[in-house]
């Protein structure tokens, strides 16, 4: 995504050294950046938000005047983007997890996102890490349309000694998720790492088929 973003940026930012910047041309170069962030897979709210909050931020610098009006978008966006992390904060995965064991239930995390986002990669990424931690994991297989989904996670459970919950190609996702659950729990796991279908917002079935996966195991990160 943030490669897409990056793609994006550049394609304004060649728009905005091209042409002088007037207050009708920033609506035009923002409303350019907005299409491109859309395309690039960031959700339209998101991107709305963005534009809006770029665009309070150049609102009455000297657009006209400046030198390099691309690095004005350049640093206005940039600012956007660390308020956006700056709100969100922090989390001390490592305490939540610590603190969920006393519950005798596993902390479960669930992976979510649009196709080809790295899904599947990230979670042996974070279980190799929780591994190395001493943190116990298992992992659950709820990818169940992609064809080589539950033999890629598998390939990669194997190389870090985790097991794999898994149906059939097909299966309900959310009843994987019970089953990975289910064995965490019995089995006194610690971390319960779900694996799940890329989707987009526009494929109602399968946004239906997260919001019951949610429900169903209902994850203390997503």
């Amino acid at each position: 995504m943030f490669e897409k973003l990056r793609q994006a940026f550049t394609a304004v930012a060649k728009a905005a050294r091209e042409r002088k910047i007037s207050g009708r041309e920033l609506d035009e170069l923002l409303s350019e950046f907005e299409i491109s962030l859309i395309e690039s897979d960031v959700a339209q709210q998101v991107a709305e938000q963005l534009i809006q909050e770029v665009k309070k931020k150049l609102t009455g610098a000297s657009i006209e005047r400046s030198d390099d009006p691309a690095l004005l978008v350049k640093q206005s966006f940039r600012g956007v983007l660390e308020e956006v992390f700056a709100k969100a904060g922090s989390v001390d995965l490592f305490r939540r997890i610590e603190e969920k064991k006393s519950s005798g239930e596993p902390f479960v995390i669930l992976f979510l996102g649009i196709n080809g986002s790295g899904k599947t990669t990230t979670v042996a990424k974070l279980a190799k890490m929780l591994k190395e931690r001493g943190v116990s994991v298992v992992s659950a297989a709820g990818d169940t349309h992609r064809p080589g989904a539950i033999e890629q996670l598998t390939e990669h459970a194997e190389r870090l000694g985790m097991k794999v919950v898994s149906q059939r190609y097909g299966a309900d996702a959310a009843a994987v998720g019970r089953d990975g659950y289910l064995y965490a729990k019995a089995h006194h796991v610690d971390v319960l790492l779900i694996d799940t279908a890329g989707r987009m917002q526009t494929n109602r079935n399968l946004m239906e088929e997260m919001a019951k996966i949610v429900r169903v195991v209902t994850p203390e990160f997503k």
